[in-house]
């Protein structure tokens, strides 16, 4: 079982990377706010791992945070909850704020985010309620402008926003209102950090 792996970064996209260990490549699923903080190609890149194993195929899932990945095994033991819904749950909405949206049993805010609906919503929060809230507790106590031209930036933060479940023409909207509130340019992961704030307010 793979924990951890510690590599080379020599390939990022909005869902997944591909880090170099020792000359092995491995391929590596993550949400978007692992995404985020992920350094340029060519950085040394540390990721905590949960690898799930199926008949034909053994994945691996990184985060940049432990906490990032105690969330995604909780979520994974909601019946019906997969590790790619368990991803886009993630990528639209960060770890800490997760828990206290769980925690406080807020509804709307879960379906907020793509690929949840009322009834996968209130089963989560049925299951994970009390979980949450012990993680809530426990917490409670203790970018660079990009090179690409904003014509392929947006085509790839579409291309993510997509697969996340958000409609092409919903999507497509978001992504240029955020292009005009920030005229001089933005990288990739801001730019999908400020219109996934748009789609879910």
């Amino acid at each position: 079982m793979i924990a951890r792996i510690s590599g080379n970064l020599v390939y990022k996209s909005p869902s997944y990377l591909i880090l170099d260990a020792n000359g092995v490549g491995y391929r590596v699923f993550i949400p978007l706010t692992t995404f985020y903080d992920i350094p340029e190609l060519g950085q040394t890149v540390t990721l905590n791992i949960y690898t799930h194993v199926k008949q034909d195929a053994i994945n691996l899932f990184g985060f940049y945070t432990s906490e990032e990945r105690e969330i995604f095994q909780l979520l994974l033991a909601v019946n019906g909850i997969g590790p790619k819904l368990a991803l886009n749950v993630l990528s639209g909405i960060a770890a800490r704020e997760l828990i206290k949206a769980l925690s406080e049993g807020n509804l709307k805010r879960l379906l907020n985010i793509p690929g949840v609906g009322k009834k996968m919503a209130e089963r989560i929060i049925l299951e994970l309620r009390d979980k949450a809230l012990k993680l809530w507790n426990q917490t409670a106590e203790t970018s660079i402008i990009s090179d690409l031209p904003m014509a392929d930036l947006r085509e790839d933060a579409l291309s993510a926003l997509i697969n996340l479940g958000y409609k092409s023409n919903v999507a497509s909207d978001a992504l240029d209102k955020v292009a005009r509130e920030f005229p001089a340019g933005l990288s990739l992961d801001l730019l999908l950090k400020n219109t996934l704030k748009v789609l879910s307010g």
